[in-house]
């Protein structure tokens, strides 16, 4: 008996509903029937059956004011399911606790996804001067230390490809804009270990990070600690930050069976 392809399984009805929620991405909060129907290339009284399934479902929900869809409370109840499943957070909340608790600077930890670098966790510091929590943000690798991190322990062909395609807009003064820089950073980022945001992404925020590993040694997150330069002076960088960020990666990579 010759076993089919999975694609031979796929419901087209289920497969549009996934399509219709993923359109709900970065900044677009809210969408129209018609909007989604030119979006989805499907007739418009096909959108809005889907549209009535998924809200009777609560993945769904329609602003009364606007008459727009946009996503509802059971889509962020199945991201956050994900997140408390994932062995990787939970490993990483005492950690990210202790970080705080020995600099009082926010920390997260983070992953990377095509091209970007996702928020999963964070823990926030007291202060009433602190970075806004960056939880469920979709932002630029290349402008941010988690995503220096991940980038610079690609493959050289991997970089090849990668590097040339990235849109390198210019947050700051100090945002690295073309791919030869960022290649010259990605490889002093390798050499050392981490990676620095010196306000690349947000004036006034720095940023470091350190990637953490796995049992099979590959590169499955990075943990990062941010605050604001008038407290993250280049001398606490040295002496307390870097040392902190470095050793809480190692921890966090120990927890998950990298060999070291």
């Amino acid at each position: 008996m010759v076993k089919k392809d999975k694609s031979e399984y796929i419901i087209q009805a289920v497969s549009h509903a996934l399509d219709l929620l993923e359109q709900f991405h970065e900044d677009v909060d809210e969408l129209g029937v018609t909007e989604l129907s030119k979006r989805l290339k499907l007739h418009k009284n096909n959108v809005f059956r889907l549209l009535a399934t998924l809200e009777s479902r609560g993945y769904i929900e329609q602003n009364k004011a606007t008459e727009n869809y946009r996503l509802g409370l059971k889509a962020l109840e199945l991201g956050q399911t994900f997140i408390r499943q994932m062995g990787l957070l939970r490993q990483a909340k005492p950690i990210l606790e202790q970080m705080v608790e020995q600099s009082n600077e926010t920390s997260y930890v983070v992953i990377y996804k095509d091209r970007h670098v996702v928020y999963l966790d964070v823990v926030e510091t007291n202060l009433t001067v602190r970075v806004v929590s960056r939880v469920g943000s979709r932002l630029p690798a290349y402008c941010t230390a988690a995503g220096k991190v991940h980038l610079a322990f690609m493959t050289d062909e991997e970089l090849d490809e990668l590097l040339p395609q990235i849109n390198y807009v210019q947050h700051t003064s100090t945002t690295i804009s073309s791919p030869e820089a960022m290649r010259k950073e990605l490889q002093q980022v390798r050499e050392q270990g981490y990676a620095f945001d010196d306000e690349e992404l947000d004036q006034s925020v720095r940023c470091l990070a350190a990637p953490i590993r796995d049992y099979t040694r590959r590169i499955v997150g990075a943990i990062s600690v941010s605050g604001p330069t008038m407290r993250v002076s280049n001398e606490r960088i040295q002496s307390e930050l870097t040392p902190l960020v470095l050793e809480s990666a190692r921890e966090l990579s120990t927890r998950l069976g990298f060999p070291g």
